[in-house]
């Protein structure tokens, strides 16, 4: 829930607007002069200030300045009458988001204050991005156990240090952003800003808006000029994903940005230059929307520069056990001793083909340890949807025949050596490695494990 405060020594002012903030779900702190308002702010966080301009002895400038010095990520609103706009203008210069002129429609100030809350919040991710890219973002965080994944690390490499436009291909769930953050964290753009936009979430109008920001009065709404995140981007990363569902429209004027690199803000005439690299993502083919006229050609030639397909989960299952530690050790809090995972757990894991892939196995994941117990991950706590695959298969699976079948010929002793060693490694794995806690599991001594060891290499 958004924390606004209200400032205004008209007590007639801060009540209307407390009534409509409240009723829009938000959270209302009220000050009825600008002290008190300076004193709530060295002392609170808030997301958003809407503040009345004309106030004594401290004025909403004055408020502005707090705002700019202690917490430039708060957005601010300046209430201001109609002979006071150039005072209102002058806040705007001073980093006010807008300006509101009284007497005021309610429903056009929701929506300032609405766009005014997402301006926050792409300025906040967008600073916890800077600070965590290098780190969360580095191939340590690609699981590439498999020939394919580790293609895929290899191209992040070559193509990170370019301009180049990449179009990265893969199914939903398989981590497309993740790769394009990656491209980006290893570039010469990677102090500036990565800014993502699902081109399916938004209705043409506001994704048109949202792309290359709008003038003031060019639709109902539009109360002041706007930036675009092309132009919020400048001399960093833009990242359209879901790039097939954008409308016809917006796909000729996003041509018209990769081949003059300028934008144009809705309702005006004057073309901006912008400076950011470009990468898209897909999980449908785009020949096919070409071949059903829902995709422009030559877009797609413009695009394509460089493809880097991620293929589902189900094609890597090398990736699968070395993803579920991955997960296991993000969710493990500093000092938190690591799960053990029952060997039966990593053989359902294993068989399963993933649909939602690596964002339906992380879910998994969290869910098993959600409920584990005594610190073990059991098949018991997984979720019911992979358990359904136990339940539904009472048949060997095409793994466990071949092995039955390259056992065959051979003696008794040799057959449980393998079945021993098998087991050891799967306990070990399990274990991450730990020998001491495998020991405990298999119920045996370290002495024991450490002479059956050389035995199972």
């Amino acid at each position: 829930m958004a924390r606004i405060l209200l400032v205004d020594d008209e007590p007639s002012i801060l009540s209307v607007l407390t009534t409509v903030l409240q009723a829009e779900n938000y959270e209302v702190v009220s000050a009825s002069e600008g002290k008190q308002a300076i004193d709530l702010i060295l002392k609170e966080e808030f997301d958003l200030v809407i503040s009345d301009i004309r106030m004594t002895p401290v004025d909403g400038l004055e408020i502005l300045k707090v705002l700019h010095s202690e917490c430039p990520q708060t957005s601010v609103i300046m209430l201001t009458a109609y002979g006071s706009v150039e005072t209102a203008i002058e806040a705007l210069k001073l980093g006010a988001f807008d300006y509101v002129t009284k007497p005021f429609k309610v429903d056009e100030l929701l929506i300032t204050v609405q766009r005014a809350l997402e301006y926050r919040n792409a300025i906040t991710e967008n600073a916890n991005l800077k600070q965590k890219l290098q780190t969360r973002y580095e191939f340590s965080n690609i699981v590439a156990e498999s020939a394919a994944m580790k293609n895929v690390c290899d191209m992040i490499r070559r193509v990170a240090p370019t301009d180049t436009t990449i179009l990265i291909y893969g199914p939903s769930g398989t981590g497309k952003e993740l790769i394009a953050k990656a491209i980006h964290a290893h570039s010469q753009r990677a102090e500036k800003d990565f800014l993502p936009v699902n081109c399916a979430a938004l209705p043409e109008p506001l994704l048109e808006s949202e792309m290359f920001g709008h003038v003031k009065g060019a639709f109902t709404g539009a109360a002041s000029d706007k930036a675009g995140l092309f132009e919020a981007a400048h001399g960093g990363t833009i990242f359209l994903d879901e790039i097939g569902s954008m409308p016809l429209p917006i796909q000729g004027k996003l041509l018209r940005v990769l081949q003059e690199r300028e934008i144009r803000r809705v309702g005006s005439n004057k073309t901006i230059s912008v400076n950011a690299r470009v990468l898209a993502a897909t999980n449908t083919p785009l020949e096919n929307l070409i071949a059903e006229g829902k995709f422009r050609e030559d877009l797609f030639y413009r695009l394509s520069v460089i493809p880097i397909e991620i293929p589902p989960l189900k094609e890597r299952p090398e990736d699968i056990l070395p993803l579920v530690y991955h997960v296991i050790q993000k969710e493990t809090v500093s000092g938190q001793e690591f799960p053990a995972i029952n060997p039966d757990v990593c053989t359902l894991l294993e068989n399963y083909n993933w649909p939602g892939n690596v964002r339906e196995l992380e879910n998994a994941i969290k869910h098993a340890i959600t409920f584990a117990r005594d610190n073990r991950i059991t098949t018991d706590v997984l979720p019911p949807k992979i358990l359904a695959l136990q339940s539904a298969s009472p048949t060997l699976s095409t793994r466990q025949q071949d092995s039955i079948d390259a056992t065959r010929g051979k003696s008794l002793k040799s057959f449980l050596r393998e079945q021993e060693k098998a087991y050891l490694n799967k306990v070990l794995q399990s274990t991450g490695g730990d020998k001491e806690r495998a020991a405990k599991s298999l119920k045996i001594s370290l002495a024991t494990l450490y002479r059956k060891l050389p035995e199972s290499d």
